[in-house]
């Protein structure tokens, strides 16, 4: 063998054995079982086989196009089907251990269920093993096959089998807001069998992103391209009409029942706090790690103002006590910047947990226990009202908070362009070149900071009155964990990327139960997918969007030039 050919083989290896790592981890942290029970394909394929193979599909997808660009094709394809059988043979290893040792002695997740799962229905052991490296073997061809497609016709098919996982993953919420609906029955007869989707559903939603995909990347029937060939005032009157269908939709949301109305409420408060906290991090470039103590200042605000004690001898009522609660977050978003102002990167990290730490120990203290209840929280707020109208239960608070996004994203998309907007962006590429400028980077951070505040503010009083009662433990780190992850999947300093991140960060974990357990897993590989693949995240903002291939470098968000826009 040449050197060339040496390298080939042991990345091979390496492909296969991370594929059958990261088999073998799903397996032991019991995904594959607790997502076995949900049904993609009538009864054939469950989301826990498509996630026991998925890392060698992947896997082998990669393998194959480094080992395309150093042999030929068929050398390729047997990549792929090698990737495939070492990540299987992994799995054999388990269901072979499995019967020298009790699994169970060491991980608790190895039960007779997942081990009757793992032998694919064969009896005997060599049957099971055989089966596996079969399939493994199968899957890997099948991802090196999609390696060598044509990247349109590969775009298209994953497309159609996104579809298909999707609509089979949301069968029973479907089911539960439509089921009792006349319209529905007879397409969900057609759609989904007993469990997951029927043959006829497979290929239809499949056909569809087939034909969809390929729609879209058609140069003469794209539609953004038709678009940019119209006069301006069809592009503007294409605009309304486009933002007043998705205002009519979003104001029928509610009629898909309570259900599907909590998870939108829980998703649009994640919106708010992550539009607030876009401003600090992804406009002026500050880390900000105890977001979470401006939403809990809020939150405690309308929930002390609601309550009679101390501090009220009389409820002041939702709406009254909403200003009250912006400001003195935004005030407390002052006094934290004030003492941060020369901090930047992890120094200023730190100091932002501090606070956030502080606020939740305050909360949590005996010395306020009198004020505002201590671990066991503020109970009883009453619900916003207006005139006889009580916005009680989650169909109507969806209302309040759609509010709040339309208004807080207004103002966020009429920052941005402004004046101290562009501050904001030239403060986060470079702070010496900034205030070389003529920026003046005291009043710019406290900007951001009490913008962000206020936001956050805005969010935890609508949290107070949406629950009813607060308690420390809404109020923890995670929080602000969650609200930085959201951004950073949906694309940091990007207004739609808030919102896209908070629907697949918040959204689908509440949407699938199965996935609940696993959030925190989600939200480490979905951050390291992708600063790997995509560390613009999914809806980048234009100046942190690559260029497209051939094109000039985009300028616009160079330190000196956002700087000039600012002054």
């Amino acid at each position: 063998m040449d050197k060339e050919q040496k390298f080939t083989w042991a990345e091979i290896l390496k492909y296969g054995a991370i594929g059958g790592v990261v088999a073998l981890f799903v397996i032991l942290v019991g995904m594959v079982e607790g997502f076995n029970e949900r049904f993609i394909i009538s009864e054939t394929v469950t989301l826990g086989q498509i996630t026991l193979f998925a890392a060698a599909f992947l896997l082998a997808y990669f393998a194959t196009q480094s080992a395309r660009a150093i042999k030929s094709t068929g050398f390729a394809l047997l990549t792929s089907v090698l990737v495939g059988v070492i990540s299987g043979l992994f799995v054999a290893g388990l269901l072979f251990l499995g019967t020298k040792v009790n699994l169970r002695d060491i991980f608790l997740n190895v039960s007779p269920v997942l081990l009757k799962i793992l032998h694919l229905g064969k009896e005997s052991m060599g049957a099971a093993i055989a089966a596996n490296l079969i399939i493994s073997a199968l899957v890997g061809l099948a991802g090196g096959l999609f390696a060598l497609m044509p990247k349109r016709w590969s775009s298209a098919l994953l497309t159609g089998l996104a579809y298909v996982l999707l609509l089979g993953i949301m069968q029973e919420l479907l089911t539960i807001t439509f089921g009792n609906k006349a319209f529905y029955k007879p397409i969900g007869k057609f759609i989904y069998a007993k469990k997951g989707l029927s043959w006829a559903g497979t290929l239809l939603f499949l056909a569809i992103g087939v034909l969809y995909q390929m729609w879209k990347g058609s140069d003469k029937l794209h539609p953004g391209k038709k678009i940019a060939t119209m006069s301006r005032q069809q592009q503007m009157g294409i605009r309304i009409a486009s933002f007043a269908l998705g205002l009519i939709v979003l104001l029928l949301l509610p009629r898909l029942g309570t259900y599907p109305s909590e998870i939108l409420t829980t998703v649009g408060i994640y919106i708010i706090m992550g539009l607030g906290l876009n401003i600090v991090v992804g406009y002026a470039g500050l880390l900000d790690l105890g977001y979470v103590a401006f939403f809990a200042i809020g939150a405690y605000t309308v929930g002390i103002l609601n309550t009679t004690g101390k501090f009220a001898t009389t409820e002041w009522g939702f709406w009254a006590a909403l200003p009250v609660a912006v400001f003195l977050a935004m005030m407390a978003g002052v006094i934290l910047g004030i003492p941060v102002l020369k901090m930047r990167g992890d120094y200023l990290a730190i100091v932002t947990l501090g606070f956030g730490e502080i606020i939740r120990v305050l909360v949590l203290s005996d010395w306020l226990k009198p004020f505002i209840g201590g671990a066991q929280g503020i109970l009883q707020i009453p619900k916003p009202h207006i005139g006889s109208y009580v916005f009680k239960g989650p169909q109507q608070m969806y209302y309040i908070v759609l509010g709040g996004i339309l208004l807080v994203g207004y103002v966020a998309w009429r920052l941005r362009d402004a004046r101290v907007g562009r501050a904001w962006k030239a403060l986060r590429e470079d702070e010496d070149v900034a205030e070389a400028m003529g920026i003046h980077l005291v009043s710019t951070k406290l900007m951001a900071f009490a913008t962000g505040a206020a936001f956050a503010g805005l969010a935890g009083a609508i949290f107070a009155a949406k629950l009813g009662s607060i308690f420390p433990h809404s109020f923890n780190l995670i929080v602000s964990i969650n609200v930085l992850s959201l951004i950073i999947v949906g694309g940091i300093g990007s207004l739609p990327g808030v919102v896209v991140g908070a629907l697949i960060l918040v959204g689908m974990p509440e949407l699938l139960r199965e996935f609940a357990d696993y959030r925190m897993l989600f939200y480490g590989a979905l951050l390291v997918v992708m600063m790997l693949v995509m560390p613009e995240g999914f809806v980048p903002e234009k100046t942190h969007a690559r260029p497209a291939e051939g094109a000039p470098p985009d300028t616009g968000g160079t330190p000196d030039a956002a700087a000039q826009e600012a002054i």
